[in-house]
């Protein structure tokens, strides 16, 4: 299993869950439990959203993990817009009840990061992987394969938190980012890679292998 880096939340819902716990403890104190009630409600979804558990890892080498949980949206043969290539591109589409912790689909190095500002569409629809805000990491394996690696804000998520740079190490199901409140992660994969799950398919971050490298 991979090393759980934090206890059981996610440090970035720290704050979150912090401020609404307080505010709940403070509206059920002056009014009561009825009047609270949508607000322990809220505090209940901000925990879940939060929640950041540790997941076993398989270790076939030419495995690629899915960085996310949620549903496949996307899997078809593309052009990869950052690495210039043919490649086989699959999404996977969070929404607001998935894990939203991104993962390493690979033992890889970062070579290059590239940030692009944008819109904030549906992170379901195809038009979200050019037009939305996005993250995009190079990512190169020890025999040379290389994959790009991109996270998609979508209609709600408004941050994108990626943690590392070009140089980084990362092994696979390394938690390395994190949208908040629903979004997209696609993944341009080498031309004959094959992939091993289907459209509509649910998916869960590190645990899922979502293809196999050539």
């Amino acid at each position: 299993m991979s090393r759980y880096p934090h206890p059981i939340l996610a440090r970035e819902g720290w704050p979150y869950i912090g401020v609404s716990f307080v505010v709940t403890l403070l509206v059920h104190a002056t009014a009561g439990i009825w009047w609270a009630l949508p607000f322990w409600i809220l505090f209940v979804f901000v925990v879940q959203f939060f929640r950041d558990p540790g997941r076993e890892i398989p270790q076939d080498p030419k495995a690629v993990l899915s960085p996310a949980d949620g549903r496949i949206v996307v899997i078809e043969p593309t052009r990869d817009p950052y690495l210039d290539r043919d490649s086989l591109k699959i999404s996977v589409f969070m929404n607001v009840f998935n894990v939203h912790s991104n993962r390493s689909p690979l033992d890889c190095e970062v070579r290059e990061r590239w940030y692009n500002p944008g819109q904030f569409v549906n992170a379901a629809l195809d038009k979200a992987s050019t037009e939305n805000e996005r993250n995009a990491l190079h990512l190169v394996t020890d025999d040379g394969q290389e994959v790009t690696c991109v996270q998609v804000a979508g209609l709600v998520a408004r941050r994108i938190l990626c943690y590392v740079e070009a140089g980084a190490k990362l092994a696979r199901g390394q938690r390395y980012g994190f949208i908040r409140f629903g979004s997209r992660v696609d993944l341009y994969l080498p031309p004959g890679s094959r992939a091993r799950v289907t459209v509509g398919d649910k998916v869960s971050a590190t645990r899922t292998i979502l293809a196999e490298l050539p």
